[in-house]
């Protein structure tokens, strides 16, 4: 039986069976963990398929979460998933803050330049100073910052890497060699420079403590190693090599035929027209997108309604006149005005938990936009309070309204006719700041497009499709805005004569 037909009748088998969470980043790319570019509704890579062989070897049912690369082992530690399975390398930093497997696979780091390049670097020490893309916090950044090197490093995804390489923003590229085998190899305009460059391993992080599990993964790994499952996987994806021969104690390192391997090559081989893509390929992508674009819109709808809640609460405090209370409010609006979102977020999702306090990911996110956003607002509002003179109250008190009269019937509406246009900005531009919360395992519309661009290799044309989804989520609000203005100025509009 082919090994896909055997892991789709496994995962049939194990359905009812719990769930092993495993932690991967869809948006690294191909071979590892991507999403299929013919059927781009449909996870696939070899590590897809090692976790669902490991699972069953488990009796457990393997579920992916996704998060990014290099925050994997952070969510790892806060209990988001059972185990991280996605390039983590064997390396005495990664075992300080996770246990690690016995090694599931090898390869050697790959230097790629452009072909025909007679300036490239060839050589380690050539590569001194010399401006060289990688992964952060991989083995490839830290051998390149040993020797010198220009290191430039990219989160978006592997194929931005190769893009700039072959734009000229790069000297050379080094990555480990299955990035290099899908990336770099489909491309004639680049060649790998032959050489020693340094070896990496593979192994699947457990939470530090969990010495059951790791025991248990373990046991599967030598399992699928003795009954041939590695070697079948290894070589489907066309990565069977020398180093990984030599880990698993092959004497044949002669590899079998590649069908993914020849699958991904016709996938990302000529460009397809654009108008051909509009018309075949990216109806199809539209329910992902209107996925991801459905968690953009209510994350940003909470927390704009939490930013809106908060902010009045911060102005009426500033403007009180009890001290202590309007320092508060005066104090909150400068501390999250000075201090980046990201930061904010990512010290509520994983600071939180040290202090016993762990919230789920979408909570934190709305949490820290509406927190953040509601600083803004604040400052808004207090704009617009401060813009109707004073004397539009004092006649309100004059002709017998309360306070409160005079801020619902004279002063706001005044003042919100002002208020209205920046909260507008704010709230689109809180729609765009909503691609943040993917570094807390949400799947949001960035993060969609990051995704499918990087496994389809169409940033351009997926690009204006995404630019299109966030313009038809902000327009509308745009126009809201425009109606709710005119409305609290009425009163302002001339008599005719």
């Amino acid at each position: 039986m082919p090994l896909t037909a055997l892991l789709a009748a496994l995962a049939v088998a194990n359905a009812d069976a719990p769930a092993w969470r495993w932690g991967a980043d869809a948006q690294g790319g191909a071979p590892y963990v991507f999403l299929d570019p013919f059927e781009p509704n449909r996870l696939v890579g070899f590590e897809v398929e090692l976790a669902q062989a490991l699972g069953t070897k488990l009796g457990r049912r393997a579920v992916p979460v996704l998060g990014p690369w290099d925050k994997l082992l952070e969510l790892l530690g806060r209990g988001d998933f059972d185990a991280a399975l996605n390039g983590i390398e064997v390396a005495d930093e990664k075992r300080r803050v996770a246990l690690l497997s016995t090694p599931y696979f090898a390869a050697p780091e790959v230097l790629t330049v452009r072909r025909g390049d007679t300036a490239a670097p060839r050589t380690k020490e050539a590569l001194a100073g010399r401006a060289v893309g990688t992964l952060p916090g991989s083995l490839a950044e830290r051998i390149l910052t040993g020797l010198g090197a220009d290191v430039k490093t990219y989160e978006g995804g592997q194929d931005e890497i190769y893009a700039d390489l072959k734009l000229g923003r790069l000297d050379a590229v080094l990555l480990d060699a299955p990035v290099a085998r899908y990336y770099a190899d489909v491309d004639p305009s680049f060649e790998r420079v032959p050489g020693d460059f340094g070896h990496v391993q593979y192994a699947v992080a457990l939470r530090l403590g969990d010495d059951t599990g790791l025991a248990a993964v373990n046991q599967a790994l030598a399992q699928l190693q003795a009954d041939g499952t590695l070697r079948a996987l290894f070589e489907r994806w066309g990565l069977w090599n020398e180093d990984v021969a030599a880990l698993e104690g092959a004497a044949n390192f002669r590899p079998g035929p590649a069908p993914e391997w020849e699958r991904w090559r016709s996938a990302v081989g000529a460009p397809r027209p654009f108008f051909e893509r509009v018309r075949d390929v990216y109806p199809g992508l539209m329910p992902l997108f209107a996925k991801g674009a459905g968690l953009t819109l209510v994350t940003s709808l909470l927390s704009m309604a939490l930013a809106i809640a908060l902010g009045l609460l911060l102005v009426a405090a500033r403007r009180s006149n009890r001290t202590p209370l309007a320092l508060a409010a005066r104090a909150y609006v400068e501390v999250f005005r000075g201090t980046p979102l990201l930061v904010q977020l990512l010290v509520i999702y994983f600071g939180l938990p040290e202090l016993g306090l762990k919230l789920s990911p979408f909570v934190a996110g709305v949490l820290a936009l509406g927190l953040n956003y509601a600083a803004a607002e604040a400052e808004n509002y207090r704009a617009g309070l401060e813009s109707v003179p004073d004397g539009q109250r004092e006649a309100a008190l004059v002709l017998g309204l309360s306070r409160w009269q005079a801020l619902r019937h004279v002063v706001g509406p005044q003042a919100a006719r002002l208020a209205i246009p920046p909260m507008t900005n704010d709230f689109i531009a809180l729609l765009k700041d909503s691609s943040l919360v993917s570094a807390v395992t949400l799947t949001e519309l960035t993060k969609t497009y990051g995704s499918l661009a990087n496994s389809t290799r169409d940033h351009l044309g997926l690009g204006l499709v995404v630019a299109l989804w966030y313009l038809a989520l902000g327009l509308p609000f745009a126009a809201l805005a425009r109606g709710a203005e005119r409305y609290f100025g009425r009163h302002l509009a001339k008599e005719p004569s």
